[in-house]
């Protein structure tokens, strides 16, 4: 009898402790939280890309590797026309190595809002990753139950000096596992622009986590890009000197 009234208070205290955890969470812990969650300290991902517009479609395979937010290496793996581009990012900077050319060439400002790869998804959406929470204030703006999943909805305004392209971002995290599951991206005159849904949780390597991601241009009716994630292992070894222009011309 004393051991099961024991057990009883034990539950109660970690459920009060979880609940007063909540209650003291903040917007940012949240948002670092829920990027923690797909990122780990370091990654390595398999994946494809599927392109949809109305009067066609294409894929694109890849691997990926990613240390925090700031350093990323993509290599593609298919179509056989893209086959051995690579793209890194190095905290403020891009590079793509073509091949082909045998050229490395630093991506200009002029093409940050060019889709990459000809998706929905841009290079300034790559390059703009780590400022999420340097560049925003946040908070809590109410919670929300999306698609079955209780949530926070998260607001996201630019600081004054920020140099970001978005006027407004909305994000929603759950509660219970601190995944995104949708955000949408709004310009400087309040109207949205694109949106992205999360779907299919699957557990990888240990974590649940999204595998297949859709993002959505608005007002273009039949336009979107679907991420598919085949593989992920997260806090592998792999150094910041992995993320250079050698590496770049190496990698397979």
């Amino acid at each position: 009898m004393k051991n099961i009234l024991l057990l009883t208070l034990l539950i109660t205290c970690c459920y009060n402790i979880q609940i007063m955890a909540q209650e003291n969470i903040t917007a940012v812990d949240i948002i670092k939280m829920a990027d923690e969650k797909v990122r780990g300290k370091t990654n390595t991902s398999v994946m494809e890309m599927e392109i949809i517009r109305p009067t066609w479609k294409r894929s694109v395979t890849m691997k990926s590797w990613g240390r925090g937010m700031e350093y990323s290496m993509t290599y593609i793996t298919a179509p056989a026309k893209d086959k051995g581009q690579v793209f890194m990012k190095r905290v403020t900077e891009m590079w793509n190595w073509m091949p082909s050319i045998g050229r490395m060439i630093k991506i200009p400002a002029s093409m940050m809002s060019q889709g990459w790869m000809g998706s929905d998804y841009t290079n300034d959406d790559i390059l703009k990753e780590s400022s999420i929470v340097v560049d925003y204030t946040h908070k809590i703006s109410a919670e929300e139950n999306i698609d079955g999943h209780d949530t926070y909805k998260i607001e996201m305004i630019p600081k004054e000096d920020a140099a970001v392209i978005w006027g407004k971002v909305y994000k929603w995290i759950t509660k219970d596992e601190f995944i995104q599951i949708k955000s949408e991206y709004y310009d400087e005159d309040d109207d949205l622009v694109k949106s992205d849904h999360s779907y299919d949780f699957k557990i990888m390597d240990g974590r649940l986590i999204p595998t297949r991601i859709e993002i959505l241009p608005a007002d273009e009716e039949g336009k979107k890009t679907v991420i598919y994630i085949k593989e992920t292992k997260f806090d592998i070894d792999l150094p910041e000197s992995f993320f250079s222009q050698q590496k770049m011309k190496r990698i397979r």
